[in-house]
């Protein structure tokens, strides 16, 4: 689990930088096509996932400790772990290049995976 609570603060630096570079460009309306072109939304959805999936990874630690779980948990935490590494990944991918759109369910297989198990685990208590 020490490895998604790294995953948690990089997840949240990652946000931070990611949000903070385009947000130099934000105020120009014409930027990547727009507010609502493909591209500019791809990048959102890839700052925002940094966030959103660094607070999965936090709550999976944290009910770990609560849980009192030291074991049984590695698919649930490498599956979190690469799918905060996929999400942005394919949200930027998909910003180059739209085919890329083809590979969201690989973040969110990942994510679901890890989710599902970890229930599994802890119903299992």
């Amino acid at each position: 689990m020490i490895v998604n609570l790294y995953a948690v603060w990089i997840g949240l630096l990652a946000g931070c930088v990611s949000g903070s570079i385009p947000g130099l460009f934000f105020y120009r309306e014409d930027w990547l096509g727009g507010y609502s072109s493909w591209r500019r939304r791809m990048i959102r959805l890839a700052h925002i996932s940094f966030f959103g999936i660094a607070f999965i990874n936090l709550v999976f630690v944290v009910s770990g400790h609560i849980f009192s779980i030291k074991s049984g948990v590695r698919i649930t935490s490498y599956s979190l772990v690469a799918g905060a590494i996929a999400m942005p990944l394919v949200c930027y991918l998909s910003a180059i290049q739209p085919f890329f759109r083809h590979f969201f369910f690989i973040p969110v297989v990942l994510i679901c995976m890890g989710l599902v198990t970890f229930l599994i685990r802890i119903s299992s208590l």
